[in-house]
């Protein structure tokens, strides 16, 4: 992009890159663009179907509803003073901005590919747009946990708000960062190896089993203290139960928790964001 007559640039295209290269001021620049992602990706979703956005709405409804049938009714998981509906509605609504991000990034490369290979534009926007898109989704979900979470308040179910509720901005943001690392990395990976696309949604699923999402932590370290080690070492498990903690006074709050979840997120984004901007050189030879 030719600026003056001195034969300055704006900036230059090139393949050499720094090893961690994220560039705010040029996202900045093409934010016009990210917001058109944005739209797109909001919109196209449910544009040709029937009940359209009320899937928001429908997908953790009938989620906790099954969770709490399964689990709480069959299985006998306690849930202390909170209604295991609404406990398993917080962990879903929670959970499904996580999976969705992770899902939705980790096919960058090859949904777009052929923008990809036509224009130039900081490639990263893309899967950004996915974190804010997702974001407006999980809006949406959470209005309808205030709604149950208001009936139950009223009808006196043993649920409050704690002081640490105005951090739970913070937790979806580090939720929304953990999708975004992940995508990033198995997106990268998915263009060598095809293969992974096909466990990605196995994997997930597994994934939601180690993340505390139908059961308390303390549970698992009460009744299977061999194994839980697996969500010990799970940030993600500590999001949702701290979550639950912030929202409906239940469960436990680790400082260690939420340092190692702060941690551990920052070290997968920044791995993301390395392998990201590698692949991208010579993606477009492989997908």
């Amino acid at each position: 992009m030719h600026t003056n007559k001195d034969d300055n640039w704006l900036y230059t295209i090139t393949s050499k890159r720094k090893l961690i290269d994220f560039n705010f001021a040029e996202i900045w620049r093409y934010r016009d663009l990210l917001f058109l992602f944005v739209k797109r990706d909001v919109v196209t979703v449910y544009k040709q179907t029937i009940l359209g956005p009320l899937w928001y709405l429908i997908q953790p409804l009938f989620t906790a509803l099954t969770f709490t049938l399964i689990f709480n009714k069959v299985a006998n998981i306690e849930t202390g003073t909170v209604p295991p509906f609404l406990f398993n509605l917080a962990g879903i609504s929670i959970w499904n901005y996580f999976n969705t991000c992770l899902t939705a990034t980790s096919d960058t490369f090859k949904a777009n590919a052929a923008i990809f290979g036509k224009v130039y534009f900081p490639r990263i926007i893309v899967p950004l747009s996915i974190i804010i898109s997702n974001l407006l989704k999980f809006g949406i979900q959470l209005l309808i946990f205030i709604a149950f979470y208001l009936y139950y308040y009223l009808n006196g179910a043993g649920i409050h708000l704690t002081k640490a509720v105005v951090f739970f901005p913070l937790l979806v943001l580090l939720m929304g960062l953990l999708g975004l690392g992940l995508g990033m990395i198995i997106s990268s990976l998915v263009t060598k190896y095809r293969d992974l696309k096909f466990l990605v949604g196995f994997g997930v699923q597994l994934l939601m089993y180690v993340s505390a999402v139908m059961y308390p932590l303390a549970l698992m370290r009460e009744k299977l203290p061999r194994i839980a080690w697996l969500v010990e070492y799970n940030p993600l498990a500590y999001i949702i139960e701290t979550a639950r903690f912030m929202l409906l006074g239940s469960g436990t709050f680790s400082w260690f928790g939420v340092l190692y979840t702060i941690a551990a997120t920052t070290v997968i984004v920044l791995l993301g964001i390395i392998i990201f901007n590698r692949t991208e050189k010579t993606f477009i030879d492989t997908v």
